[in-house]
């Protein structure tokens, strides 16, 4: 397999590098290794499983028990050399650049990373061995230059993904959890950001190496890279994350960018995970805050409904520190905030809408956007009731999940803008009764418990609108009950009635 060329490659005969290797037997013949990995084209797949099967053997012999005494002038420049190594077996491991690799292709790379995975596990233990001895006072050293390369191969064969394989997954396990337990980590977290203040952690060092591999000419050579960078993004959290603010928003921002939804997905959870993880302060300066909303605002355009979700998750975070940066003067009327074009695009998207997924996207969200403007909703009052009528009205399958939502997206707007609603009092009533009806005489598959949840909902939207209409709900239905044939409807009526009349009620 091809070595990724946006990635620091090993040294070549007649570079600057021999002049830094030890001169020792041991040092030589790593450095020998090191060549057969950069060889010439034809001769890599030879040359390349020769060299495994020669690091393999050198690891085991006695003579690599000296790799970290650090005492002997001819082994100065071995933690290096070993780093080195360690980014050579990484690259071999990665799996096949572009789109290319069917299922034979990714069947040898999860072979080669269960090789790979075995000879890291060898240097570990050296590592460990080194270390509870008096004599290897060099282990630190070589540590540090092995962690990042066998970290990043860890995470890439780790997770579950096409090109690994139960085997692979298992040793990739096992190296993940013994560079853990040689750097004294709890935690993979901890590994990252270090186990305590005084800890420096290896971030840093994990995204110098990422780096190559995530400008925008290089980030889809390497399948594994946009994973392992969105993996370890994750396991960084407050208040760490935000010095490292430079390294990871400009990734993030590209893999979001893309074309693919996949990728666009991965991006956004990226964005959102900066979002709740760096201070507001540093969001908002350098406008960083605004490029984050445009980005994800442009994705509400899609059509796809996972891409939905989760951009309208992250705005409904990214709102409160945007609005940090809006002052508000009594005397004036409120501005128009970003959470209000968003809702004005949703809405607008929500009511032509005829796709059940995406209406239940668009549905299970709205609550959170009438809450999050409060009084301010009435901003878009004409077109919510729009909405919320059209949706009452369309059965939306065994769960009812978009109904749901809808009704509770009322219930809260009526709270907000109660002034609002006598003059909406015929419509908002026809709607609930006519749902009422519905769902008590529906013989179609929808469980009974979520039958019960609907006429629940509808019902404590009747009682509320009664509220607010100051009991003009109770007089427009007093003669329903003895007229209503079914019983069901009937119960639900004479409750609506039951608590306007003065029993206590409590919608919230």
């Amino acid at each position: 397999m091809e070595p990724h060329g946006s990635r620091e490659s090993p040294p070549r005969e007649g570079s600057s590098f021999p002049g830094r290797w030890p001169s020792s037997a041991l040092g030589q013949a790593f450095s020998h290794i090191l060549h057969q990995f950069a060889g010439q084209e034809s001769r890599r797949g030879k040359a390349r499983n020769a060299a495994l099967r020669d690091l393999s053997a050198l690891l085991e012999a006695k003579e690599c028990d000296q790799l970290f005494e650090g005492s002997d002038t001819s082994l100065r420049g071995m933690p290096e050399m070993l780093g080195q190594v360690a980014k050579a077996l990484e690259k071999y491991a990665a799996p096949p650049e572009g789109p290319e690799g069917g299922s034979d292709r990714h069947s040898e790379v999860a072979e080669k990373a269960a090789a790979v995975g075995l000879l890291f596990l060898k240097l570990l233990r050296k590592v460990e061995t080194a270390k509870n001895s008096l004599v290897c006072p060099a282990w630190k050293a070589g540590l540090r230059h092995l962690a990042g390369p066998v970290y990043i191969f860890a995470v890439t064969h780790n997770l579950e993904q096409p090109w690994t394989s139960p085997k692979s997954q298992g040793v990739a396990g096992q190296v993940l959890a013994l560079l853990l337990q040689v750097t004294e980590c709890g935690s993979v977290a901890g590994f990252l950001h270090g186990e305590n203040e005084d800890e420096k952690g290896r971030f840093t060092a994990v995204m110098g190496l990422l780096k190559p591999d995530l400008n925008k000419d290089s980030w889809k050579n390497n399948p594994a890279t946009k994973h392992v960078f969105s993996w370890t993004l994750q396991k960084v959290t407050r208040p760490w994350l935000s010095q490292h603010l430079e390294r990871v928003l400009p990734p993030s921002l590209l893999i979001s960018d893309d074309y693919q939804t996949e990728n666009k997905i991965l991006g956004v959870h990226c964005l959102h995970h900066v979002v709740l993880n760096v201070p507001a302060a540093d969001l908002l300066q350098y406008n960083r805050a605004q490029v984050l909303y445009h980005a994800l605002f442009n994705h509400l355009y899609t059509r796809e409904h996972h891409l939905i979700q989760a951009v309208l998750l992250c705005l409904l975070d990214l709102f409160p520190i945007l609005e940090k940066a809006l002052h508000w003067k009594g005397d004036a009327a409120r501005p128009t905030t970003h959470c209000d074009e968003v809702l004005q695009l949703i809405l607008m998207q929500m009511e032509p809408e005829h796709r059940l997924l995406l209406r239940r996207t668009y549905a299970r969200n709205l609550p959170a956007f009438v809450k999050r403007l409060g009084i301010l909703t009435v901003r878009h009052l004409k077109r919510l009731e729009r909405v919320i009528i059209g949706y009452l009205e369309v059965y939306d399958g065994p769960e009812e999940e978009a109904r749901l939502k809808i009704l509770e997206a009322l219930k809260l707007l009526m709270q907000y803008t109660w002034p609002r609603v006598p003059c909406r009092l015929v419509v908002l009533l026809k709607a609930l009764l006519k749902l009422i009806c519905d769902v008590a005489t529906d013989s179609s598959l929808t469980p009974e418990s979520v039958k019960s949840a609907l006429l629940e909902e509808a019902t404590d939207c009747l009682i509320l609108l009664d509220h607010c209409s100051q009991g003009q709900v109770k007089g427009l239905l007093a003669k329903i009950p003895q007229s209503c044939e079914d019983n069901k409807v009937g119960n639900y009526i004479r409750r609506v009635q039951q608590v306007s009349e003065g029993a206590p009620y409590n919608a919230t």
